[in-house]
């Protein structure tokens, strides 16, 4: 059960806050509901608390697991590239991963979009799908290892800047 003021995730929406912890009557049936602030677009989702963890709301990550996962994207060794995916196949894998609410899978797509991009020129879903997820990862990891979020995209560009350079370059 989350706490008045916790930060928690919310899938695909980022961290939020909870606000209030309040009973509403749904046709008839008394229930108890999260009312969660996501604090990058001041949305707020009411979630119900007997179905928070199935949705997959979730707390922030520990700093050891926000460290973990700056450590993960350094590590190309598993890159496998996009070869014998076509873009919808890519794109669908993609957004489930960014719907999971898993932190490791959001960073893997970062990871894996920063990567494409240095063989080739990124799509504009591409482009989208690596601005949300490098908005969600740097959110969360900005709370967990309480660092400001634009030094921890900083540092995210910095992994990536040889990647950078090569589209630069063929632009």
């Amino acid at each position: 059960m989350f706490e008045l003021n916790q930060l928690v995730v919310y899938p695909s929406q980022g961290v939020g806050k909870v606000e209030r912890i309040e009973t509403q009557s749904i046709g008839g049936a008394s229930a108890e509901f999260y009312i969660v602030r996501i604090l990058s677009n001041n949305v707020t989702l009411m979630v119900p608390v007997m179905n928070a963890e199935n949705v997959g709301l979730r707390s922030v990550c520990s700093r050891e697991e926000g460290l973990a996962i700056f450590e993960s994207l350094k590590d190309r060794s598993n890159f496998t590239g996009y070869t014998g995916q076509n873009w919808n196949r890519r794109y669908r894998e993609y957004s489930e991963n960014l719907k999971s609410g898993d932190l490791n899978d959001v960073a893997y797509v970062l990871k894996e979009l920063f990567l494409i991009g240095k063989d080739k020129e990124l799509s504009f879903g591409e482009r989208r799908l690596l601005e949300q997820a490098m908005g969600l990862v740097t959110m969360e990891l900005s709370f967990a290892i309480e660092q400001d979020q634009d030094e921890i995209k900083e540092q995210i560009n910095e992994m990536f800047s040889d990647v950078i350079d090569a589209q630069k370059k063929d632009c």
